[in-house]
């Protein structure tokens, strides 16, 4: 499925509460999980951001770039399960809506590597996520979203799905 130019701009809006990249603390980001929250990171930067603050997330999805520059991917040992999909830029694959499915089930932790660019899966994890499930991913030059999953995320998300092409 492409990403339509229209849904473009939607997209950029957060789909949870924005925190500054100067207010990106451990304590700002603990206000929003519990200790036994379902934590799901989008992106190679936001994952290792958590690993710094010292929260191992459930799910981390990550691509090994950074604005689509390569890098290094984030290094957690406490990973259980590893998982791979291809999804190419601007796309959301059925591999990767398969891939995250089996991840929210898999022993956690779970990373799934992607082979092209995982910006877009934040909307098929959201629907596949647990109710009350924490999922975060970077918002660009802005800062870190947070979302708290329930049934109107879901909702805004799947529709986010089907008006894709």
């Amino acid at each position: 499925m492409h990403l339509p130019e229209n849904l473009r701009e939607k997209l950029k809006i957060p789909l949870g509460v924005l925190i500054l990249d100067s207010q990106t603390s451990k304590e700002n980001i603990l206000k929003h999980i519990s200790d036994n929250s379902f934590v799901i990171t989008v992106g190679d930067a936001t994952t290792e951001k958590m690993q710094n603050h010292g929260i191992i997330p459930s799910l981390q999805i990550i691509d090994s770039h950074e604005k689509r520059n390569r890098r290094d991917p984030p290094n957690i040992s406490q990973v259980s399960t590893t998982l791979f999909c291809r999804n190419p830029a601007g796309q959301i694959t059925e591999q990767s809506i398969q891939t995250i499915k089996q991840a929210v089930t898999s022993k956690p932790p779970v990373r799934i590597i992607v082979d092209g660019e995982e910006d877009l899966l934040v909307v098929p994890v959201c629907i596949a996520a647990p109710e009350n499930a924490i999922i975060m991913y970077g918002q660009p030059n802005e800062g870190l979203v947070v979302v708290t999953i329930n049934e109107a995320i879901k909702e805004k998300t799947k529709s986010i799905l089907d008006a894709m092409d």
